[in-house]
């Protein structure tokens, strides 16, 4: 109804003075949201007045383009009737109107007869089966209707289903083909040292070396223990860096990969695996150049549980057992509810634990990647047999050999003895039994089954009622592991009333141990220290080294006099063309031993032995002004050694050597970064090195310049030898040392330790033995 009050006459519209007139115009002009009605001629205002109301429709019908319009007038109400006769005169005007019918509102007369006697002249369009519904020929369609709706709505569903599946398997495919699983060999840096700074890229790396990147557990670096060794030992992981994270490596042979789809199905089923108690698969390298494949897996810092079990230093009480023992069940119930199903290589090196002890499994997945086994029937190659159910024993010799769920329950049963017994499976048994002999009795299927012995051990009887439970030789008789994770949670409350307090118990634990660890360690490194300072101040002149070891350059140094002694052995070659290698070797060591332990009692060093040449020289590094008088006992002390020296395997052979000195300046200092040796520079050791060359067997050859420092001692017994040529010195005026008058400062004999040894270093030790 488009009137919403009694419109107002036309006197009240007309009216131009007075107060009622002003009032409706100001109504009419300031009411509403569009205020001035006489400026925006909407239906509804112009419907006050039933004389515009004409003018509204015939506006509306011109617009549609509306020629035969139908009027139906209600007579029985006077505003109805009144209305429809100024709409029938206006529209009459307007040359619209095609049909008017009166009818009485109070009468029962269907509406539709109205309806259809507009239709005829106003053409409006009649539904198909009436304005009510009820056409003749609409009444046998309605089964059509219905079955056409239900065919439509499966029609629809089934598209839907259609639709949906496309996606998903599209969906598949794209995940399929996501190759970010794919490593780089540049993208990873190796720990290839036991520093963790020493890194090097994969190009770089030779992989046949790659088993030789191992590190120790208890310096960092985490291990798999080996499960195709006796005895049971630990072959450490290779550790890298990938994006910033550390990550464990894996080395796989394999003379070929093929990106094939069931290789991309088991990468995406790994890539799949989330878990808190599986280890996160990270990528994998598979474009090196040689015939190997590298696995990327999440890095576990605490090793493996064999590692764990093994390692005497970690108390493991019970409590720390089922925690274990909980983790690998809730790490295989979720792999047994994955895609992967199944795991098959369950073993207690599989289970590694990481920097919050949490036990996570490893090696699952990745079939078409697994190396083939090798058919080398020795000690080892059973090893790894020893988790396997007996069912399938008969079929692990062959590559890709299958697995099971129930399989893997087996194997957690030789877990659970190994957490038991803390050892190796079936520890008490390969005591007195070998490996190949156990395996064959198992797959005999024996009756009891021949399975672990554990003994009368500290173990919940649940625990060994679970643990023969999983074992059983039929495999429909063991438990899946969704039961025993229910059975090990029953367990668990006996041991985890306060895991708080447990947990900082442990942690209490172990960081005692870690102490302990630490101070023996550190001990042991502060030993390996002074051994390694002895060796290089062995090797060094002691404030030389003490500055290499305080990272110090050591600066060249000029001395401006010093004493040079050089000495060689007389016929050494035609010695060395009559006796053996060895022979050679244990002549040399006894020699220079002698000399080794006669230097000690004086104020010289040892500058190198090359061959059968020995170089002294006295005065430095740290000045001395008797360098002379120290380099002359030295000689003739080492001269007298020689003389009733005896070769082991010549002891008849009377050994000679020829010996020269000369004093003058020199310059010393440190050539080389790696294998450092303290070398001395010019003229002066040139000289000394040709008054040795130029002397005779068991002399003592001086030159003038050393002769005149020592007539200053006057102590020794010089005798002239002469003039003599010296190769690129010309004609020089040489000594013989005969003697000295003072006392010789060593004692009678070498001193000797307690146990009869001489305590100054031998070259070979084990020569002669």
């Amino acid at each position: 109804m488009l009137l919403i009050r009694t419109p107002p006459s036309d006197d009240e519209l007309t009216v131009t003075s007075g107060i009622l007139g002003k009032i409706h115009k100001w109504k009419n002009e300031s009411t509403g949201m569009f205020k001035d009605k006489s400026k925006y001629p909407t239906l509804t205002r112009m419907s006050y007045c039933q004389c515009r109301l004409k003018l509204v429709f015939a506006s509306i019908f011109r617009q549609f383009k509306w020629k035969h319009v139908a009027l139906i007038i209600d007579r029985s109400d006077l505003f109805s009737l009144t209305v429809g006769k100024n709409l029938e005169y206006g529209l009459r005007q307007e040359g619209l109107l095609s049909f008017v019918r009166e009818l009485n509102g109070n009468e029962q007369e269907p509406y539709e007869n109205y309806l259809k006697d507009a239709s005829m002249y106003a053409r409006a369009d009649v539904p198909r089966c009436g304005f009510l519904g009820n056409a003749p020929e609409c009444h046998g369609n309605e089964l059509i209707i219905m079955y056409g709706t239900f065919a439509f709505a499966i029609f629809f569903g089934f598209s839907f289903l259609v639709v949906y599946l496309m996606c998903k398997q599209m969906k598949l495919n794209n995940e399929l083909n996501n190759m970010s699983w794919r490593v780089r060999p540049d993208e990873v840096l190796l720990e290839v040292g036991r520093l963790h700074g020493s890194k090097v890229g994969l190009q770089k790396l030779n992989v046949e070396n790659f088993s030789l990147q191992q590190y120790d557990i208890h310096s960092g670096r985490a291990s798999i223990a080996s499960c195709t060794s006796l005895p049971l030992t630990q072959v450490f992981t290779t550790i890298g860096i990938f994006k910033g994270e550390r990550v464990a490596i894996k080395k796989i042979h394999r003379k070929k990969v093929d990106i094939t789809p069931t290789l991309l199905w088991e990468i995406k089923q790994a890539r799949d695996v989330s878990h808190e108690n599986t280890v996160r698969f990270v990528g994998a390298c598979i474009d090196l150049p040689r015939p190997t494949v590298l696995i990327l897996t999440e890095y576990c810092p605490k090793g493996s549980l064999k590692d764990v079990l093994e390692n005497e230093a970690i108390q493991l009480d019970w409590n720390f057992r089922m925690s274990l023992i909980h983790d690998i069940v809730k790490g295989m119930a979720y792999l047994h509810n994955s895609d992967v199903q199944v795991h098959g290589k369950l073993r207690s090196c599989n289970c590694l634990i990481d920097g919050r002890f949490v036990l996570k499994i490893s090696d699952f997945g990745l079939r078409s990647l697994t190396t083939p086994s090798e058919f080398v029937k020795d000690q080892n190659y059973f090893n790894k047999f020893l988790w396997i159910a007996p069912e399938l024993l008969p079929l692990t010799v062959l590559p890709g050999n299958p697995a099971t769920q129930k399989g893997d329950v087996y194997s957690f049963a030789i877990i659970l003895e190994e957490i038991v017994v803390r050892g190796g499976p079936y520890e008490m048994i390969r005591q007195f039994m070998d490996v190949q002999t156990i395996l064959n009795r198992v797959e005999a299927h024996e009756s009891p089954p021949f399975r672990p012995f554990v003994g009368q051990l500290d173990c919940p009887p649940d625990v060994l009622d679970l643990m023969e439970k999983c074992w059983a030789d039929n495999p429909e008789d063991r438990p899946a592991f969704a039961t025993i994770r229910s059975t090990v949670r029953l367990i668990m409350k006996g041991f985890c009333e306060n895991l708080m307090d447990d947990l900082l118990r442990r942690m209490e634990q172990y960081a005692n141990n870690l102490e302990s660890l630490v101070e023996e360690k550190t001990e042991q490194l502060s030993m390996e220290k002074r051994r390694t300072e002895e060796l290089l101040y062995q090797v060094l002149p002691r404030p030389v080294a003490t500055q290499l070891l305080a990272g110090e350059m050591v600066q060249p140094e000029q001395f401006e006099c010093v004493t040079i002694y050089f000495s060689d052995i007389v016929g050494f070659t035609a010695l060395c063309a009559e006796s053996g290698p060895m022979e050679v070797v244990a002549f040399l060591n006894d020699l220079y031993s002698t000399f080794d332990r006669i230097i000690g009692f004086y104020d010289v060093y040892k500058v190198e032995t090359i061959g059968d040449a020995y170089m002294v020289v006295s005065g430095l590094p740290e000045r001395n002004d008797d360098h002379a008088r120290e380099i002359g006992l030295m000689s003739l002390a080492i001269l007298d050694a020689v003389k009733s020296f005896t070769i082991r395997h010549k002891p008849d052979y009377q050994l000679k050597i020829r010996i020269g000195i000369h004093a003058g300046p020199v310059c010393a200092g440190v050539v080389g970064q790696k294998m450092p040796h303290y070398c001395l520079f010019g003229d002066t050791v040139n000289t000394a090195s040709r008054m040795e060359s130029a002397g005779l067997p068991l002399k003592i050859h001086v030159s003038a310049a050393a002769k005149t420092i020592f007539d200053k001692f006057g102590t020794f017994q010089m005798e002239l030898r002469g003039d003599v040529e010296l190769k690129g010195k010309g004609t020089v005026t040489t000594y013989w040392l005969l003697g000295c008058t003072e006392p010789d400062p060593r004692p009678p004999t070498p001193q000797k330790t307690n146990n009869g040894e001489v305590p100054f270093p031998i070259l070979f030790p084990a020569i002669g033995k």
